[in-house]
């Protein structure tokens, strides 16, 4: 994208973002300083908004901010970067993390569907019963276990 320079509210809004977000994507490294015009407004190159778009993407995709600083990093050092530090490795590493994530979810439905079948009502009473499906045995126990609270 060339042309020129965009002020924060252009820039803003061909992405979808408020000036407060830009501000914000400075302060984590993900985005540079703007230059200043004579009147003091931030001036930013036309590629910031295709920089934007990818931020934004990749926050979609499941990445963190913090992920996405250091593909955007690993993108402004192509020469000499490390292997693996790429969109391959990251996104195969997030891949399987997403995988990860499904397989918690069918559990978990699976689970609460066994409950809602078993007539389950009550917690407390579920927890003391045998027959409950809810995996309160082998939560006491240490055995296998979906970590509801893993972000």
């Amino acid at each position: 994208m060339n042309g020129p320079w965009l002020r924060t509210g252009e820039v803003a809004d061909a992405v979808g973002v408020n000036a407060q977000t830009l501000r914000y994507y400075h302060r984590r490294g993900l985005l540079e300083e703007p230059r200043r015009s004579s009147g003091g407004h931030r001036l930013y190159p036309p590629e910031t908004v295709t920089v934007l778009r990818v931020i934004k993407v990749a926050q979609r995709l499941g990445f963190t901010l913090d992920e996405v600083a250091d593909l955007v990093e690993a993108a402004a050092h192509r020469h000499g970067k490390p292997p693996g530090s790429g969109l391959q490795a990251r996104a195969t590493a997030k891949l399987a993390e997403v995988e990860q994530k499904i397989a918690d979810l069918r559990t978990i439905r699976e689970t609460l569907s066994q409950a809602l079948n078993a007539g389950c009502d009550d917690l407390v009473e579920c927890a003391a019963s045998s027959c409950c499906p809810l995996p309160f045995s082998d939560l006491a126990k240490g055995g296998r276990h979906v970590d509801f609270d893993r972000p």
